[in-house]
C-alpha cells in the first residue's frame, strides 16, 4: 500500500477530531451559558424562599405584615444571623435566621443538582444532533484533504487537458477518465457538462423556433411583394390586398420581435425592475376601463377587492403581464361572452390578481406546457399569437417573487390568478 493510500484512510478520523472539537467548543459554550442562567435563577429563588418563610413567620405571630414595623438584621454571638421586628420600644418578633438560611440552600442545592442532571442527560443528544447537523461539514472537510494530498502527476494533468478539449456542448456523453484519483474532478465535470447541454439545447430550441416563427410572415410579405410586381402594378384589387396582408404580417413581425428582444434582454440579465408601491384598486380599474374601450366585443365585469392594498412592484412590468392574461383571455373568448377581472387578499402577506374567462379552456397537458416559449396548443393553433405572451408573463411575475394558480377546462373557460407577497 502507498503512502498516498494509508494517509487517506487516515483522513476521516482526523477530519473527526477537528469536527470534534468544534462540537466540544459549542457545547462548552452552551453548557457555560446553561450554567450562568441556572446559577442566576436559582439564586433569586433562595432570595424568594428565605424572603417568604420570614413573611410567613412574620404573619404567624403578629396577624399580618405592616410597613408600620421596624425591622432589622443583627448578628449575635458572633455566629447567628437574627431578624428583629418592633415597635416603637417594643419588640414583637425575633426569627434566627441560620435554619432557614440551611433549609433554603439545601432545595436550591437539590434543584440545582436535578438541573444538572438534566442539562448533563441533554448532552448526548445534544452531542448527536450537532455531529449530525456538522457532518456535511465533515465530509467536505476529508474531500478537501483528499484534494490537498492528492499527487498529480504529469499524465493526470494530460488526462484533463485531453478531456477537457473535447468537450462539445451538443456532445451528451459523459467523460470518464478512468483514474480513481480524478472521480471527485470527473463528477464535477460532468455535472457542469450536464448543465452546458442542458443551456446549448435551450438556446438551440429558442433559435430554431424564433427563426420558425419569423420565417412565415417574412415569406406572406416576399409573397405579396412579388405578385405586386407581377400583377399589381396596374390592378387595385390586387394592390389594395397586397398593402393589406404585409401591414399585418409586417405588425405580427414587429410584435414578435419586441417579445423576442424582451425575453432576450431578460435572459443577459439587462431588463431590470423598479419596484415602487403599486395600489392594487387602482391599477386594476385603470386595466378594467381600457379594457372595455379597446375592446367592444367582450363584456368586461371587475369585482372590486380591499381598498388599500398597495404591494411592491415595478407599476410598468406587472400591468404588462396582467394586460397579457386578458389579452389571451379576449382572444379565446367567444364575443358577447363575460371576462371577469378581481382582486384580493389570500392572507395578511399575500394577495392575487384574477381573470376569469369562459374560452375554449385547456386541458391538463396544456396547463402544463402554457409557459414555453413558443408553446401553442392544437386547439389555439387557428388563432393568431406568437406563443410568447405567457412566457413573458411568466418572466415578469417569477422576478416579482410570485406563481401562477391555474383553473381551466376544455369547453369551459379559464380562471388565471397571479400571486404575489404584500
Amino acid at each position: 500500500m502507498s503512502k498516498t493510500s494509508r494517509k487517506t484512510k487516515q483522513l476521516p478520523s482526523e477530519n473527526r477530531r477537528n469536527v470534534g472539537s468544534i462540537i466540544r467548543k459549542l457545547h462548552f459554550h452552551e453548557i457555560g451559558q446553561n450554567l450562568w442562567r441556572y446559577i442566576r435563577g436559582d439564586f433569586l429563588l433562595y432570595i424568594g424562599i428565605v424572603v417568604f418563610r420570614v413573611i410567613g413567620q412574620e404573619e404567624a405571630v403578629t396577624g399580618t405584615f405592616s410597613f408600620q414595623y421596624q425591622r432589622a438584621l443583627n448578628i449575635e454571638e458572633g455566629r447567628y444571623l437574627v431578624y428583629c421586628v418592633t415597635e416603637g420600644e417594643k419588640q414583637i418578633l425575633k426569627i434566627t435566621l441560620n435554619e432557614i438560611l440551611i433549609f433554603s440552600a439545601f432545595i436550591v442545592a437539590a434543584l440545582f443538582s436535578l438541573q444538572f442532571l438534566l442539562m448533563w442527560l441533554g448532552y448526548f443528544h445534544e452531542d448527536r444532533k450537532l455531529r449530525r447537523i456538522l457532518r456535511p461539514l465533515d465530509q467536505l472537510a476529508i474531500r478537501a484533504d483528499e484534494l490537498s494530498r492528492m499527487s498529480f502527476t504529469e499524465d493526470k494533468y494530460q488526462v484533463l487537458e485531453d478531456a477537457i478539449t473535447q468537450i462539445q456542448p451538443e456532445n451528451a456523453r459523459s467523460l470518464s477518465f478512468g483514474d480513481s484519483d480524478l472521480a471527485g474532478v470527473e463528477a464535477a465535470m460532468n455535472n457542469l457538462l450536464r448543465r452546458m447541454q442542458e443551456t446549448y439545447r435551450q438556446q438551440a430550441r429558442f433559435v430554431n423556433d424564433a427563426s420558425h416563427e419569423l420565417r412565415t410572415p417574412i415569406a406572406v410579405i416576399q409573397g405579396y411583394a412579388n405578385m405586386l410586381d407581377r400583377w399589381g402594378k396596374d390592378d387595385p384589387k390586387i394592390l389594395q390586398e397586397s398593402i393589406t396582408a404585409i401591414q399585418h404580417e409586417s405588425e405580427h413581425m414587429n410584435h414578435l420581435v419586441e417579445q423576442l428582444l424582451f425575453l432576450a434582454r431578460g435572459d443577459s440579465g439587462r431588463t431590470e425592475l423598479h419596484p415602487e408601491p403599486v395600489n392594487l384598486g387602482e391599477m386594476m380599474q385603470e386595466i378594467y376601463e381600457e379594457s372595455f374601450m379597446i375592446d367592444e366585443k367582450h363584456v368586461y365585469r371587475y369585482t372590486k377587492g380591499e381598498d388599500n392594498i398597495v404591494i411592491p412592484a415595478d407599476p410598468g412590468l406587472l400591468k404588462q403581464a396582467v394586460r397579457i392574461l386578458i389579452d389571451n383571455a379576449a382572444k379565446y373568448t367567444d364575443e358577447g361572452n363575460e371576462i371577469l377581472l378581481s382582486f384580493g387578499r389570500t392572507g395578511p402577506d399575500s394577495v392575487y390578481i384574477q381573470i376569469e374567462d369562459t374560452g375554449i379552456g385547456m386541458g391538463e397537458t396544456d396547463v402544463k406546457q402554457m409557459f414555453e416559449r413558443f408553446y401553442r396548443s392544437d386547439a389555439v393553433r387557428s388563432y393568431d399569437g406568437t406563443g410568447l405572451g405567457l412566457s413573458i408573463a411568466k418572466w415578469i411575475v417569477d422576478k416579482h417573487k410570485g406563481h401562477f394558480e391555474i383553473l381551466s377546462r376544455p369547453g369551459l373557460g379559464s380562471r388565471i390568478r397571479i400571486l404575489l407577497q404584500a
